[in-house]
């Protein structure tokens, strides 16, 4: 296992006019971070629920021409809000637009079962129950797996996969089968619980867990001790969100820091 964290910076897409949006990305990376992602929602999730948003995916073909060095992608993916193949395809497109200069993409695949239900209703999609959702989920993966194996032309790398959650009977499972990266709020209270149901999953499944990325949050007021008990116990991708219409990104600066201090 690697190390050295990494740190992540979600721009979440909401209350901001899309210049500021574009400024926060070559902001980012200039400061340094690894990675940017923004979330797939239609509609804001904190402040005015009908305030200003955008749309994710359409805005990551931006961002694959915009940034130079960084990887990127979406934390996370709904996967109910498109056809799986219709996913790959996607995928497979920003992984060549982002190889430019290098030939080697840097998208990031993240994706999830999906939770917000404002946006299945206005959108017209079917919220179903959280059981469904995953289930949905189960049967995208494996078609979008095959997807990226039929492509012409096939994609530049072997595109990392990011899941996000933590149930433990159906998320985990789909981690072990099919993630390079698992991303959670899990804290380091529950950590050790859960990195052993995953390890239990990949054995019935075949895999080495341990070849898996552990993913979790950072608060914005620079919690270093909770970074280090889960830095500890094996995480080694960490994200701190901002949020428009400024996208402050001085908790980023802390946190760039941190993981130069490791």
């Amino acid at each position: 296992m690697a190390s050295t964290p990494r740190i992540a910076v979600q721009l979440q897409p909401q209350h901001a006019e899309y210049g500021a949006i574009r400024d926060a990305v070559l902001r980012a990376e200039d400061l340094g971070v690894d990675l940017v992602f923004n979330w797939d929602h239609f509609f804001p999730l904190s402040g005015d629920p009908d305030g200003k948003h955008f749309e994710a995916w359409t805005m990551l073909g931006a961002w694959a021409e915009q940034t130079e060095r960084v990887e990127f992608g979406t934390l996370v993916n709904c996967n109910g809000y498109r056809n799986a193949d219709l996913q790959a395809d996607m995928a497979r497109t920003l992984d060549h637009i982002s190889a430019k200069g290098t030939g080697t993409g840097r998208f990031i695949f993240g994706t999830g079962s999906g939770w917000f239900e404002r946006d299945y209703d206005e959108y017209g999609y079917e919220f179903g129950s959280v059981g469904t959702r995953l289930d949905l989920l189960a049967e995208s993966l494996p078609r979008i797996e095959a997807r990226w194996a039929e492509l012409n032309p096939a994609p530049t790398r072997r595109i990392p996969v990011l899941i996000g959650g933590k149930g433990e009977q159906k998320t985990l499972k789909l981690v072990a089968k099919h993630a390079d990266i698992w991303h959670s709020y899990v804290g380091p209270d529950d950590m050790p619980h859960k990195l052993d149901v995953l390890k239990q999953w990949g054995e019935k499944v075949g895999r080495d867990t341990g070849e898996v990325t552990i993913s979790s949050e950072l608060g914005r007021k620079g919690d270093a001790e909770r970074a280090d008990e889960l830095y500890q116990l094996g995480a080694r991708l960490f994200t701190v969100a901002v949020s428009g219409p400024d996208y402050d990104l001085e908790p980023v600066r802390f946190w760039l820091r941190w993981r130069d201090a490791h």
